[in-house]
């Protein structure tokens, strides 16, 4: 079995390479804008850094929005590492890519242009060869603010600043980072993608209200394990589906299986489950696995999410949502003002999941505010993007007065 399984490695890693080769080959005949770099006033001066495979793009995505605002007024491009993730963002990101496979490629990319800032979305351990260079100011911008325990991860100290959504991500990073200033060295933005419009691929019935039921992965470590797929999904799912009253959005996360075959096969066993039921429903049931996020908190009354990123996106919506509770004892759970305040689903209350949203969906809860205010500062229309790009354009061109923007765009 061994001598099998090293056999089938040794057969998966050969036709990865070939297959690298062959898409660096094409990149090389067809895909030579990967290789631009503009001269003069066009030169890059902002960076948006993925070093990662296409099936963590998820993190990238949600900054091509924000990352569009911003080059209204200073030049930027996304740097990436890999041949396929080069190929696959060439066709759906809206930004210049550019394609850097060897460091060398990167150093002629810091050497022609004139990049003053650089983001990262995630901590791939090839974020540490674009850091050598010392002239960028170099962000963690994250994928999503959350209580996990990947949010005061000591690698944040090797990043000139952290962009944080509010003051509690500020007092996470105090708290449990030892010899750090959090103070100086992160930036309040709140949560530009809130201040996005993103148009909806579905049709809902208008005459039922909207669950969106988005949990996250089964994680990579005993601490991570949060996901409520199999603790809590068929259930949920199942009441949901006998009562009827509720349009249901359930959106798996996109990593959902990669560590565990049981919590994959749940996920697919929903997906048929849906696909069945909404066949004969007047209520809407849709296995969501499109590629953007955003369009799902408009369309959605309210939310049942995990220990996640989701459930701090959904949060700044201030419609009612549930958090489930981790039925593993080694996932690490923090207190937080939020999961204080914010009800919780336990698996076994999954099944009585219709009659606590409707009670949810019925009453006030005061408290939101008070947590909102916390996580993510001002969260009126156009707020955040506004202070993201601020705070942006002070690490560019230095302190900007906010009456002053739009500054001049970039060409």
């Amino acid at each position: 079995m061994k001598v099998f399984n090293t056999l089938n490695r040794a057969a998966n890693y050969a036709g990865q390479r070939l297959a690298a080769r062959q898409q660096r080959q094409f990149i090389t005949r067809h895909a030579t804008e990967l290789f631009h770099t503009p001269v003069g006033d066009a030169r890059y001066k902002v960076a948006l850094y993925f070093a990662d495979e296409m099936v963590n793009a998820y993190q990238i995505r949600q900054w091509y929005e924000p990352m569009k605002r911003l080059a209204e007024f200073l030049p930027v491009v996304v740097i990436t590492r890999r041949p396929d993730s080069a190929l696959a963002l060439r066709e759906e990101c809206p930004l210049p890519v550019h394609y850097a496979p060897t460091i060398e490629d990167v150093e002629r990319l810091v050497d022609s242009q004139d990049l003053r800032l650089v983001f990262y979305v995630n901590q791939n351990i090839r974020n540490f060869q674009m850091m050598r260079f010392n002239e960028p100011n170099h962000v963690f911008i994250s994928h999503g603010e959350s209580e996990k325990a990947y949010m005061w991860s000591n690698q944040l100290k090797a990043y000139d600043y952290v962009f944080s959504a509010g003051q509690a991500a500020r007092d996470r990073l105090e708290l449990h980072l030892r010899n750090y200033d959090a103070q100086e060295r992160t930036r309040l933005i709140g949560r530009p993608q809130i201040d996005v419009s993103y148009l909806a691929p579905y049709s809902l019935n208008p005459s039922l209200p909207t669950v969106l039921y988005a949990p996250t992965w089964e994680g990579d470590r005993p601490s991570m394990n949060y996901g409520s797929v199999v603790s809590h999904g068929e259930q949920l799912v199942d009441a949901l589906i006998k009562d009827g009253g509720f349009n249901l959005i359930f959106r798996p996360h996109p990593r959902s299986g990669m560590n565990s075959a049981a919590y994959g096969q749940m996920v697919e066993k929903i997906r048929h489950k849906l696909a069945a039921a909404n066949a004969t429903s007047s209520a809407r049931l849709l296995f969501d696995d499109t590629a953007h996020w955003g369009w799902q908190w408009a369309e959605s009354d309210l939310c049942i999410t995990d220990i996640s990123a989701v459930a701090y996106d959904f949060l700044a919506t201030g419609k009612p949502m549930f958090v489930t509770k981790p039925v593993s004892k080694e996932a690490t759970v923090t207190d937080s003002p939020a999961l204080a305040k914010v009800p919780s689903l336990s698996a076994d209350a999954s099944h009585d999941a219709a009659s606590l949203i409707r009670a949810a969906l019925a009453e006030e809860n005061a408290s939101f505010r008070e947590v909102v205010d916390y996580y993510f500062g001002d969260v009126t229309a156009g707020a955040s993007m506004h202070r993201f790009i601020t705070e942006s354009l002070k690490l560019v061109v230095g302190e900007v007065q906010t009456q002053q923007l739009p500054i001049k765009k970039a060409a």
